[in-house]
């Protein structure tokens, strides 16, 4: 168990005065099995009232709210987790899914819904037959397979931080050979859903004190992964930027069907079109 302080700072500024329009904030870890949340707090400047809900896929959303002008806003979390995540995790796949092809029950495949269907239209390079090549035989290991396919994805495409908006989609990913981390996970989510699992974007932090996993070293950036939902064991944790499996350093936040839905902060202002200067953001994970 290792007792983490993490600090998420974000800072706008404009070249004059604006009206701020409200603000969706989602930095608060998610809690489960493997992560306790000790403490959280948010502060902004200027003040705001300041909401909280759980959207659909159960992640804490803060909305707040402004009721003056300004020409800097600064939001900063910090939160306190203590994270116990195995490093070498075993999973209980049930019986019934331990060889692929496999079928998820009625109700899982109810349930799983839009988790199942690839969000991004299929483009050259093919990623169904990108993602076929990992099949070595009909039946196979399931968990081999997974297992696989996030190495290979880490193995084929060269990591490289960006700090533009937006995220590839997976034949560009596979087209230009590199991408970020939220690339990367896209680029697995979306090709384990071409092969009829369930699965899910994640968006957090990583924790690496060594600093020798890939995105680590990026200053001021969250971290990106997956999930994929197999019966028995559950939603089975899957880092294809550093070819991991399990959540030993990693701290979720928000888990969603698009990495978009998961962005920390996502907010607007009334002003002139040229008022906006830049935005800086400030991120450390420690203990």
């Amino acid at each position: 168990m290792v007792d983490l302080r993490i600090r998420h700072q974000t800072t706008y500024r404009y070249r004059q005065p604006v009206n701020l329009g409200p603000h969706r904030l989602v930095m608060r870890p998610r809690e489960s099995r493997d992560l306790r949340l000790l403490s959280n707090t948010v502060t902004l400047s200027p003040d705001a009232t300041v909401t909280w809900a759980y959207d659909v896929a159960g992640n804490a959303v803060a909305t707040a709210t402004f009721g003056v002008s300004t020409d800097r806003l600064v939001v900063e979390s910090v939160s306190r987790v203590e994270l116990s995540a195995e490093a070498f995790p075993v999973f209980a796949i049930a019986a019934g899914a331990i060889a692929f092809p496999f079928q998820y029950t009625d109700d899982e495949w109810t349930d799983l819904g839009a988790l199942t269907i690839p969000q991004y239209p299929e483009g050259e390079p093919s990623l169904r037959a990108w993602a076929q090549g990992f099949v070595a035989s009909c039946p196979t290991d399931t968990l081999s397979l997974l297992k696989d396919l996030n190495a290979g994805a880490g193995g084929t495409i060269a990591y490289q931080g960006r700090e533009d908006e937006g995220t590839q989609s997976p034949s560009e990913t596979l087209s230009l050979g590199m991408g970020s981390c939220r690339d990367l996970a896209t680029l697995f989510v979306e090709a384990v859903r071409s092969l009829g699992f369930g699965a899910r974007v994640v968006s957090g932090y990583l924790h690496d004190p060594s600093r020798t996993l890939l995105g680590s070293a990026d200053a001021g950036a969250t971290h990106a992964w997956a999930e994929t939902f197999l019966p028995g064991a559950g939603w089975i944790t899957f880092d294809p930027t550093n070819r991991s499996v399990g959540g030993a350093n990693l701290i979720p936040v928000a888990v969603a069907r698009d990495i978009r839905q998961a962005m920390p902060l996502v907010g607007s202002f009334t002003g002139p079109a040229d008022a906006f200067l830049d935005m800086s953001v400030e991120i450390s994970v420690g203990g």
